[in-house]
This record gives C-alpha cells, sequence and structure tokens, in this order.
C-alpha cells in the first residue's frame, strides 16, 4: 500500500447513499492511512457521523488491496506524528495548513485484502484486527492461494 500515493477512499452519508473521492494519501508502519481534507467536504460530514470508511488500492496488473477502517482526527502528539507522515509523502501538504477547515484525518484499519492477479501468481492475503483495532503485530494473517 505504501506504493501508492492515491486511493480511492468511500464514505457513507447520513442518508446512507455511499460517496467515493480519489484522494492523495499516506500509510504509516503501522498500516494507518494519513490523508488532509477539509471540514466543508462531504467526506468529512459523513466521517464525523460514521467513521467507518472503506479504501481500495490499485496499479498496474491486477495487483489490489482493499481496506476498511476506522476514521478519526488525530489531536496533539498524535496529529503531528501524522502529518510528518503525510509531508513526507506530500512535501506541498504543508503549504495547505493555512486553508481554513482544513484537518487531516487517520485511518486505523479493521480488515486488509490484497490480491495478486497477475499472470503466474494468484494470491490473497487477508489482515483482520479484533477490537478495538490494535495495530500489526496483532493481525490475524491467512494466506490462501484460490
Amino acid at each position: 500500500m505504501s506504493a501508492h500515493k492515491l486511493a480511492v477512499v468511500a464514505t457513507v452519508s447520513a442518508t446512507g447513499t455511499p460517496q467515493a473521492a480519489v484522494m492523495g494519501i499516506a500509510v504509516t508502519p503501522d498500516l494507518e492511512i494519513i490523508f488532509d481534507t477539509l471540514r466543508a467536504t462531504r467526506k468529512y460530514q459523513n466521517l464525523k457521523a460514521n467513521p467507518n470508511v472503506a479504501l481500495v488500492f490499485g496499479g498496474e496488473g491486477e495487483v489490489t488491496a482493499q481496506y476498511e477502517g476506522i476514521a478519526e482526527e488525530p489531536t496533539s502528539d498524535e496529529l503531528e506524528r501524522c502529518r510528518e507522515q503525510y509531508f513526507s509523502v506530500w512535501p506541498d501538504g504543508r503549504d495547505r495548513l493555512s486553508w481554513p477547515g482544513l484537518t487531516h484525518i487517520r485511518i486505523r484499519p479493521r480488515w486488509i485484502r490484497y490480491s495478486n492477479f497477475n499472470q503466474g501468481s494468484r494470491e490473497i492475503a487477508e489482515l483482520e484486527s479484533p477490537p478495538p483495532y490494535n495495530p500489526p503485530p496483532r493481525y490475524n494473517i491467512g494466506i490462501r492461494t484460490p
């Protein structure tokens, strides 16, 4: 996932309508996803009402990752840690700090599925974090080939 700078982020509106956007993201060593957004956006309003979020990573070939997690706005030291991780991928993010209403969102993983269906490879790996959604190494990891 850290090889990707973009992911599709899906949220759910207050009326239950799915909404998705391509977002610039950073991935921490604990598989947290960090992105910035404005508090006036639909995704921010959706996440405040319902912090459940899904992401999809893709790229060349048939290698993908599906990700489900819980979103939150980090504060104090955690906010600084998340920002530094984000700025390491998106240095221009520092320029946006002056934008009114800008915030950073951290998503902690609940479930991740990696799939590689490139020619000659058929691999699926699932990572699941039991509540309260602790970061690795507490994942239950299962790898299978269909």
